[in-house]
């Protein structure tokens, strides 16, 4: 698999941050002031009479509303958030990206958690509603532990940042329906132009601590932030992504007739304005920087223990993504481990198809050998795009032996559009909206097809499909009798987790009856456990990139340039790529307790509708909704 980049769900205070590297987009007057209707509800939550404080049901129907009305609440601190849900209020702003603006709602953030604790007798709710109250609680203390570290997040990364980031969001989540919709995407390109700027104070604020991203980084931010900018109206040729993305939504209006020839012509014009006065200098003041600034980033990239205080926030990186008290020691040797046991089982691979060498010749053979990569032309990309849409409709129908809860959202398999394109970058997942009207969309990056094996290509489908990020994203945005905030709550080491659990239940689901399919899901699997150890290595053990390249070549049969590709990430993403392994295992850990505890009583769809039937989770507090289960099997 390409991993995917976990930014699936709404861009809030943490999604955000991993989106850019910059910690929270918010809209400058937004969350101030609810409204009526939200205050009135509120109001009413926080009545506290005798009979609801006795009785457990209403108490937690209580809560249910009272954490309601705050989500609500915290939504509107977020217009971003709104359409990332298929919601239009707000519709015509971009969120605050200013430290101001995070500190804002982080300070509300914590009155709610005081509220909270004030308002309402833990003791006497049950054990469902506890997990909500625990929930929101600890999303409250990692936004604040997350936020002392405020400027150690670089303003890109290898994947993404916000030059690209949010004109994508204007192109893919802002769905136009009317004239009204319009308006409100050509007054969100000027808002773009605003979040850009303040994304760009933040990236100086950062460098001025001593805090900036290798040199490559400033390279690739300057090329995707050039495409952006180039083309039709800025000059250059060919049409800009928004212009001809906005163009395309203004003709699809007039074609529907909704509006008129001449309403089209001031639209467009409108938006050709707001791209040349207001969008471009923006971005043209960033790239001015970036090549400016460049000269005082490391040529050769290091990990962040050579920032100021980088031993501390490598520690809160590992903390964040995978919700448990791991040191990075602890998190290299489990890496360490699980790569020496996946090797076995890719030794006795090598040993079923008779290949003659030795484990590191398969490797190369895997690696090099043309019949494992379709061609780099329009012909193979498209092959690679049915055969995964095969896999995903193959093991569909699998799905009800295996899940009680099925997701109703449909699921996309799409390329990667050329202005945000990498070169061995990673296939990832968008989720949809909760009441479906946008599918869900598996993105693969397809400008290098040398990059992407046949043999991994399976695994990937599955992790990022069915029964992996589609399905479980899209069945927590459907959950319902649970606080409307924990169907969009996004953790790294569950989601991860989950994802990369899935591509091991695929194999017991019966796919992969190909050896060297096979081969390729241990390949992904070895990928995830030698992220542990690179991660670490490069973050925490002063590795270079050199070091951490030959690591995975001499471990994984993995194609060089997505290799290369993939370090580069670690190097500007830290911690994030130890949230697959670390989430599997403790999922397989918590499966095989169940089993151990419940013998014959043990069933599989009820331990999947288990972890998935709560929405995302940290660890420890799926381990306890586990643990709650195992116990209700037990006593029927």
């Amino acid at each position: 698999m390409r991993t995917k980049l976990h930014s699936p769900l709404i861009p809030s205070l943490l999604a955000l941050a991993i989106l850019t590297g910059c910690q929270g987009e918010k809209a400058p007057d937004a969350g101030k002031k609810a409204p009526e209707a939200q205050k009135q509800a509120v109001t009413e939550t926080i009545a506290n009479d005798a009979k609801s404080a006795a009785d457990p049901a209403a108490e937690a129907a209580r809560l249910t509303k009272w954490l309601d009305a705050k989500y609500e609440e915290k939504l509107q601190f977020s217009p971003m958030s709104l359409s990332y849900l298929g919601r239009k209020e707000q519709y015509d702003k971009i969120d605050d990206m200013s430290e101001a603006a995070e500190e804002r709602e982080l300070d509300w953030f914590g009155k709610t958690v005081t509220e909270l604790k004030t308002s309402f007798d833990y003791d006497k709710l049950p054990p469902a509603a506890q997990e909500s109250y625990d929930l929101w609680v600890f999303q409250y203390e990692q936004a604040r532990a997350n936020h002392a570290f405020k400027r150690h997040g670089y303003f890109a990364n290898e994947l993404r940042g916000a030059e690209s980031a949010l004109p994508s969001f204007l192109i893919s989540i802002h769905k136009v329906d009317t004239l009204e919709d319009m308006q409100a995407y050509i007054s969100r390109i000027e808002g773009i132009a605003r979040g850009m700027g303040q994304i760009h104070e933040r990236a100086k604020l950062s460098a001025a601590e001593g805090v900036r991203p290798p040199q490559f980084i400033y390279d690739l931010a300057q090329q995707r932030a050039q495409k952006v900018i180039t083309g039709a109206p800025f000059g250059g040729e060919g049409e800009a992504p928004l212009f001809k993305d906005a163009k395309g939504k203004i003709k699809t209006l007039q074609e529907a007739g909704k509006i008129d020839e001449k309403t089209a012509a001031e639209l467009e014009a409108a938006a050709s304005a707001a791209l040349t006065d207001k969008f471009k200098p923006v971005y043209e003041e960033f790239i001015a920087w970036l090549k400016a600034d460049r000269e005082n980033a490391d040529e050769a990239p290091r990990g962040v223990l050579a920032l100021p205080e980088g031993e501390a926030y490598y520690k809160n990186r590992l903390a964040n993504y995978t919700t448990l008290d791991l040191s990075a020691d602890e998190v290299h040797q489990i890496g360490l481990d699980e790569v020496a046991r996946i090797q076995k089982e890719m030794e006795a691979i090598r040993e079923q198809v008779k290949f003659d060498g030795d484990l590191q010749k398969f490797f190369s053979f895997i690696r090099d050998d043309e019949q494992f990569y379709y061609p780099n032309t329009d012909e193979g990309r498209e092959g690679y795009l049915s055969d995964t849409r095969a896999f995903l409709a193959e093991i569909e129908k699998k799905l009800p032996e295996y899940f009680g809860i099925l997701p109703k959202a449909k699921l996309e398999v799409k390329r990667v559009e050329p202005f945000r394109e990498v070169d061995g970058g990673a296939q990832h997942y968008q989720g949809g909206t909760p009441d479906g009207s946008r599918p869900g969309v598996y993105y693969v990056h397809m400008s290098d097809m040398s990059a992407y094996s046949k043999n991994d290509m399976e695994t990937t489908a599955y992790h990022e499909g069915s029964p992996g990020h589609h399905m479980q994203i899209s069945i927590a945005q459907e959950l319902e009798g649970i606080p409307q905030f924990r169907t969009q709550a996004g953790f790294g080491a569950y989601i991860e987790g989950w994802a990369l659990y899935s591509e091991m239940l695929a194999k017991e689901m019966g796919q992969f009856t190909d050896p060297y399919k096979d081969f390729g899901r241990l390949t992904a699997e070895i990928w995830r456990a030698a992220r542990l150890v690179v991660d670490t290595g490069l973050h925490a053990k002063g590795w270079t990139q050199n070091q951490a390249v030959e690591y995975f070549l001499q471990n994984a049969p993995i194609p060089e340039s997505a290799v290369r590709s993939e370090v580069r990430r670690y190097l500007t993403y830290p911690g994030q790529a130890t949230s697959y392994k670390i989430g599997m295992l403790k999922i397989l850990e918590l499966r095989e307790k169940a089993k151990a505890e419940l013998g014959d009583k043990f069933d599989i769809r009820g331990f999947h509708d288990t972890v998935l039937g709560g929405g995302s989770l940290p660890l420890p507090m799926l381990e306890k909704r586990l643990d709650r289960w195992i116990e209700s099997v037990k006593q029927s």
